[in-house]
Order: C-alpha cells, then structure tokens, then sequence
C-alpha cells in the first residue's frame, strides 16, 4: 500500500529567509526541467523564473513570523538565564553536477515521485526529486531496488516500471521507443506550471459553476413548489374565498339522566352521579343520530335532500337531483357531528344547513328523536317488570275474592255465622242446664232423706231433673249429631268447614299482600330505568355563517399538500439514493 508522506514543521528564522528562497526556486527550476528531461532525455533546456507568489514575498521581506528570537519563558526556564542565539539551518550542497547526470537518465515522473517519497521516508533533506535521488544513492540505498519499490507499491499492486540496467547495476539510459502504427500518444505530464492568477482564475470558474448549479436547483425546487404546493393551494383559497356558499352551523348540548335511585351501596354509589353511569345510553343515542335511520325520518318529516339540493348551493356541496341514500347520508355525515365527552357524559351536537332557520329546526327534529329514542331504551324492560308483578297481583287478588266466597257461602247454607261463637253458646246453655240438674238432683236427694217425703213434691223434682236431663241432650246432640240445624250437619262440621274457608281466605290474604308488595317495588324499579333527556344549551339559529373559514382552511391546505410534497420528495430520495448504491 502507498505510504502517504510525513510533512515536516520547520521554525522560518530571518537569518535562513534568503536560502530558502534560492532553493525553492532551484526547485522549481528542477521540476521544469523534470518535465522537459521525460520529453526529451537527451537534451536540457534551462526554465524561465517562475514568479513568486505573496507568501514567498512575504519570506523574501522578512516578515515577522509572531515568535521572539529568544524564545518564551516556561516553568523551568528564565529568558535572563538561558539566552536563545540563532541558530541557521544546515545547507546540503545541491550538486548540480550529480543532478545533471541524473537528469541524463531519463528518469520517468512515477520514478521521480517515488523516489522523493522514499527519500522522506528516510528522512533525507530533498529538495526536489532529482535531489531525492541523489541523496538516496549517497546513503547507499538504490531507490529503484524492487525491495524498496515494493514498500512503496499503490493499492492496486502493480510495481511501477524501473529503468533498464546493464550488468553490475548500472543504469541505463532509456531512449525513446519507437509507437506501433495507430497508437494513441502516450499520457506525459505537462510542462506547464499554473501561476497564482491561474489558479485564482480556476477557482473562481468552479465557484461560478458551483453558484450556477445551486441556482439551477432552486430554481427546479421552486418550480416544483409552484406547481405542487402553491398552486393547489391558490385554488383551494379561491374556492373557499369565492365559490364556496355560506353555511350556518346550530349548536346544542345535552345530557342523558336517569331517575333518581335513592341511596344505594357497594360499587354502585360510586358511579351513581358521573356520566359513566348512563354513558351506555349516550353512546347509543351518538349512533342512532349518526345512523341512516336517523337521516332517513329527518328527510321524511322536514326535507333534508330538498334541502341540500337547492341550485344555490355550490357543487362540492350540493346534491344531486335524484341522488341515493347513500349519497344522501355522506352529506348527512359531513353537515351533521355528534360528540360525546365521557368524563363529563355530554353529547355535544353541531348540524349544518345553508339556511339558519332550516339549521335550527334541523336540531330541534333530532333532539326529538334522541328524547324518543331514551324513552324507548328502557321502555321493554320496564313493562316486562310491570306486566309480571301486575299479573301475579290479579291472580292472587281473583284467588282472594274465591276463597272469601267461599267462606260466605258457608256461612249462608249452614246458616252459621260464627261456628266458635255458636258452639260457645251452646256450651254455656249447656252448663248453665247442668248447673240446675245438679241442684235439682241435690234437692231430690234431701227430699228422699225423709223418712215421709212428700211425694207430689219429689215427683215434681224428678220431672224437673228429667226435663233438665232431655234439654242438655239435645244441645249435646247440636254440637255433635247436628239435630236443631236445617243442613242436618253439627256444629263441629260447619266449624271445621268454616275453618278450612277461613284459613284459604286468610292464606289467599297474604299471598294478595306479598304480590301487592312486588307491585310496588317493580312499580320503583321501573321508575329506576326511566331515562330522560336533559337539555345543557338550546338550539339557537346563527345569524352569520359559520362556514366556510377561509383563511384557516387556506392555511390547512397549504400545510396538507406540502406534507404530502415533503413525503413524496423524501420517498423519492431514498428510492433514487438506494437504487444508485
């Protein structure tokens, strides 16, 4: 591989200005005659001075270089102690005669160069390339020795061509060899040396290229911008300024409520007074507002195509005579917005009509229908609630009136009203009977202790106590054998069967209580579900348009399509940028 050349810093003294003068210009009068030695080996023609630029000028005057000929004070050094002289730089003789000669052996420019290349390697003082030469050959070192030349070899790794030698080394001098017949001349370094003003010249012209090629670029850049980014953009400000028909946008806010639940606990109290306990509903209300169903009655109930298909209105706004619903419903969807905010469970609705009137009552219509529409989400379910617990109450109330006709039918056929009074009744007659038996029987005891009772008197006794004995039967045989009872049933029978009604009536009772109980209570579930619609800001008809906003429009097209430029212009890059790597 190449070696690159290891530049030296040299201290330029004023006492030395001179010498490095004359030998930058035997330099370059050596490289001129480099020049003319691989045109013509055999001949040397002395080069014209060259003259010197401003730096070289500048050394010839001795110009100050910014450092003191005694040096600068450091830590361990004093400027009073150690006095600096001085001291001049070592002058090699050039020997011009062993340059000559070198001269002579027709040393080609690749040589040459590799020659002054080898030469710093070694850190030999050449002053130019035929000094290099000369200099290497003192220090016993052949610069044209493979071994040397290999450490020198370009990347590619073919050799430069050496010159020809004899036997023992020597050189040989290289004539000019004669070109087959129609080859192209050989490539020879020119012999011309650019001066400053040449050299100024060319950069200057690349300047001026460079400037005329930036300007090129802008001027196909604002091309490009003209025809993609601004000229949409006219148009569209055009438009909107000029073409566009004012619209008038009503707008209205609401919020959906249900009825009060009482205190309720556990997880449900959390989210009892926030918009997430109805945001269900809201949502479902959004969707019917935004659906066909909802586009389709507004036209049937105030005209909504007719609306949208006056002359007046603009092409990109209007519709069609004619037009389908699907056509129908994206006007609808562009001039009709609903928004719902769920932290705060607001549906906010924006509708959009070229007349302020036609707007409003555009709002009002859907209003209604969302109102409709929050009836009817709950409107199945509490029926369902209200129809089961009605039915199960007129059941039991039918089974309760049954069984109370039962009980009076009892009461009419046996002809008892009470069976607990009656039989107490009878039981009191019964003892009291029994009560005047026993006295009676006492009483005839004492009569009959006599020794001569009187007899009409004890046969009266015993017909009491006989009659007494008969009566207490008879009431016995009431409460058991049913005799005194038109139905021919005892007390006891018509007791039990009266028991039996009663106790059916007061069960049919308790059952028609506990069904009115579940009654009420679907009665405050159903309450419960009510959904009602709550107005936070009343449609109100604009009285100037709302849209179109131009300038923000204008703005937003500008900026729309000089993104999509942007995009295509990068895409484009990086598909040019890949395909050339």
């Amino acid at each position: 591989m190449t070696t690159k050349p290891k530049a030296k810093k040299f201290r330029i003294r004023t006492g030395t200005l001179r010498e490095v003068s004359s030998l930058a210009e035997a330099e370059a009068r050596e490289s001129v005659g480099a020049s003319e030695g691989v045109q013509d080996a055999a001949a040397e023609t002395p080069a014209a001075p060259r003259q010197l630029n401003p730096l070289e000028e500048s050394v010839l005057e001795g110009t100050e270089d910014g450092f003191p000929e005694e040096g600068f004070a450091t830590a361990g050094r004093r400027l009073h102690e150690v006095p600096v002289e001085p001291v001049a730089a070592p002058v090699e003789p050039l020997g011009d005669t062993d340059i000559a000669a070198i001269r002579k052996e027709g040393l080609t420019g690749r040589q040459l160069r590799m020659a002054r290349r080898l030469a710093q390697k070694h850190g030999l003082p050449a002053t130019s390339d035929y000094d290099a030469v000369r200099l290497l050959r003192r220090a016993g070192i052949d610069p044209f020795h493979r071994a040397n030349m290999l450490e020198l070899v370009s990347a590619d790794g073919a050799p430069p061509p050496g010159p020809a030698r004899g036997a023992g080394g020597a050189v040989l001098a290289q004539l000019p060899q004669t070109l087959p017949a129609g080859a192209p001349p050989p490539q020879l370094p020119s012999a011309r040396v650019m001066d400053a003003a040449e050299r100024a010249r060319s950069v200057m012209e690349i300047q001026r290229d460079i400037v005329k090629r930036r300007r090129r670029k802008l001027a196909l850049l604002f091309t490009r911008l003209a025809f993609f980014v601004l000229l949409p953009t006219l148009v569209a400000g055009y438009y909107f300024y000029v073409i566009a028909t004012p619209m008038y946008a009503t707008k209205s806010e609401f919020v959906i409520q249900k009825a009060d639940a009482g205190a309720t606990s556990g997880l449900g109290s959390l989210f009892a007074g926030s918009g997430l306990a109805t945001s269900q509903d809201s949502i479902t209300v959004q969707s019917y507002l935004s659906s066909r169903d909802a586009m389709l009655r507004l036209d049937q109930d105030l005209g909504f195509k007719a609306h949208f298909q006056q002359p007046g209105i603009d092409p990109l706004q209007r519709l069609e005579p004619g037009a389908s619903n699907e056509e129908a419903y994206k006007i609808y969807q562009r001039n009709v917005k609903i928004g719902f905010d769920p932290s705060e469970g607001i549906v906010r609705m924006e509708v959009v009509a070229a007349d302020p009137g036609a707007s409003a009552a555009f709002s009002e219509a859907l209003i209604r229908y969302a109102e409709e529409r929050v009836d009817n989400l709950t409107h199945r379910l509490r029926e369902d609630q209200m129809a089961g617990a009605v039915e199960s109450y007129q059941e039991a109330e039918a089974k309760r009136a049954a069984a109370q006709a039962e009980v009076l039918r009892l009461q009419t056929d046996l002809q008892v009203l009470d069976p607990t009074s009656e039989s107490g009744m009878v039981m009191g007659q019964i003892n009291a009977f029994e009560t005047q038996l026993n006295e009676r029987r006492l009483q005839l005891d004492q009569l009959l202790d006599n020794a001569r009772p009187n007899q009409a008197r004890v046969d009266s006794v015993r017909s009491e106590i006989t009659r007494l004995e008969a009566l207490v039967t008879d009431l016995r045989s009431k409460l058991t054998d049913g005799a005194g009872f038109g139905s021919g049933e005892s007390l006891a029978q018509i007791s039990g069967q009266l028991a039996v009604a009663q106790s059916d009536l007061e069960t049919r009772t308790l059952l028609m209580q506990q069904a009115l109980q579940q009654l009420e209570s679907a009665r405050i579930e159903a309450n419960k579900q009510t959904r009602y619609l709550s107005m936070g800001v009343h449609p109100v008809a604009p009285d100037q348009p709302t849209y179109p906003r131009a300038f923000e429009n204008t703005i937003l097209a500008f900026l729309i399509f000089s993104g999509i430029y942007l995009m295509i212009s990068l895409t484009a890059s990086i598909l040019r940028e890949q395909v050339s790597g």
